[in-house]
């Protein structure tokens, strides 16, 4: 029998036997020392279970479309566009076109890298009050976005929603 095997066994035995070994508990909140470190650090994964909590219903949408426009505008032109793709891609799935949006959301474009803050701000909107969990894919997938939300009601959502998450982890 190989030693991998015996360790097997042998783990296999004190577990039967009652016999555990507990790991320190770590504060999690700790692990990262900004939400740029937490935005590189996490998985998509676990980013979505992190945003699959903000929905209209937690925070109202004449709350969260000022605060889209404020965020989206801080961003950078590159992110601002791979947000705008990302929000295109998943709407697309819906059978939402691109030159549908544009002319239902009254966008100047519908090519992402030629949209502004304020198109691509229309288009996170709409996502977050039609389509909330293509809007919470989009946080996922491209969570700069999140750093710029500052509204203390949106913010106290995240943190609910954040603490939830990390207490389950």
């Amino acid at each position: 029998m190989s030693s991998s095997d015996a360790y097997k066994r042998q783990v296999m035995q004190d577990l039967a036997g009652g016999n555990k070994e507990q790991l320190e508990d770590v504060d999690s909140t700790e692990n990262y020392q900004s939400f740029d470190d937490f935005a590189q650090r996490t998985s998509r994964d676990e980013r979505h279970q992190l945003f699959k909590g903000l929905h209209p219903n937690q925070v109202p949408t004449s709350q969260m479309e000022p605060e889209l426009q404020h965020a989206i505008a801080q961003i950078k032109p590159n992110e601002r566009d791979d947000v705008a793709r990302e929000f295109f891609n998943h709407l697309k799935k819906r059978g939402l076109s691109d030159r549908d949006l544009e002319k239902q959301l009254g966008l100047s474009t519908h090519h992402p890298n030629r949209m502004s803050a304020d198109d691509v701000s229309k288009l996170a909107s709409f996502a977050y009050h039609n389509h909330p969990d293509v809007f919470q894919e989009v946080l996922a997938d491209q969570p700069a976005l999140v750093k710029f939300l500052s509204n203390p009601v949106v913010g106290a959502a995240l943190g609910a929603i954040a603490s939830k998450w990390f207490g389950h982890r």
